[in-house]
């Protein structure tokens, strides 16, 4: 919970709606911010100035650059492929989510084929974590292309379709979003809350057997803001989808 934040909008007198409507987002995208969620720095210059205190106050944690590049570079740990990456860890990691879980995949299917995941997100949004899940647009040039980079063809579209039947279901509970993008996409991101994992992308390679940095934002803030801004850019740009 961000509590700067919270004080300065009720001394304010400003609702989530009104910021949304002066900063230009949804009214959710604002409440994730008082949950602890970290805006991008548009949107922090945008909301210091609308209720007239420093962004630094606001979210102390931003510091100048002379400060961050004194801060840490450690990265928890490094897996050599995602295979590597133990299946406990996987459950761990959104188990431990107490506010936010976030994944941004083309397919992801290796999660989505999974029930037990399934239903651990399902219990995650019921008890209060909003779930956001990004997949690729199984129409989208990108898709294509990354399938014929991986030498899987119309594989990868078909994954994406089948990952989007499996999570219909969880559809249907509030608190979980599902939208599909169609970006580049250069890294895989699986967050909950402060710790991230990041499947980067290599040309050629099945995202399966790439690198994972376990990136965790309490230790190296700087790190995780890069790719939680990356994020955010893809969720404002792609499409809602609507479970049938």
């Amino acid at each position: 919970m961000n509590e700067a934040l919270r004080r300065a909008l009720a001394h304010s007198q400003l609702t989530d709606t009104d910021v949304a409507a002066q900063v230009g987002v949804d009214p959710k995208t604002v409440r994730r911010w008082i949950s602890g969620q970290k805006p991008h720095p548009r949107h922090r210059w945008a909301v210091a100035d609308l209720v007239g205190v420093p962004e630094n106050e606001l979210w102390p944690e931003h510091r100048n650059p002379q400060e961050q590049a004194a801060t840490t570079t450690e990265v928890r740990r490094i897996y050599p492929h995602r295979w590597a990456v133990p299946h406990e860890e996987w459950w761990r990691l959104f188990e431990s989510a107490q506010h936010e879980i976030s994944i941004l995949v083309y397919s992801g299917l290796f999660l989505a084929d999974d029930p037990g995941i399934r239903a651990l997100l399902e219990r995650k949004a019921r008890s209060g974590v909003s779930v956001r899940i990004l997949l690729g647009n199984p129409d989208s040039p990108h898709v294509q292309q990354r399938g014929v980079e991986e030498d899987i063809g119309e594989a990868m579209p078909a994954k994406i379709r089948n990952a989007l039947v499996l999570y219909q279901p969880l559809l249907k509970t509030d608190g979980v979003e599902l939208r599909l993008h169609d970006t580049v996409l250069y890294s895989s991101i699986y967050r909950a809350d402060d710790e991230l994992f990041v499947n980067q992308h290599i040309y050629g390679v099945p995202a399966s057997t790439a690198p994972v940095l376990h990136i965790d934002d309490q230790v190296n803030h700087a790190m995780a803001a890069t790719y939680l801004d990356s994020f955010e850019r893809v969720w404002e740009t792609a499409e809602i989808y609507y479970h049938s």
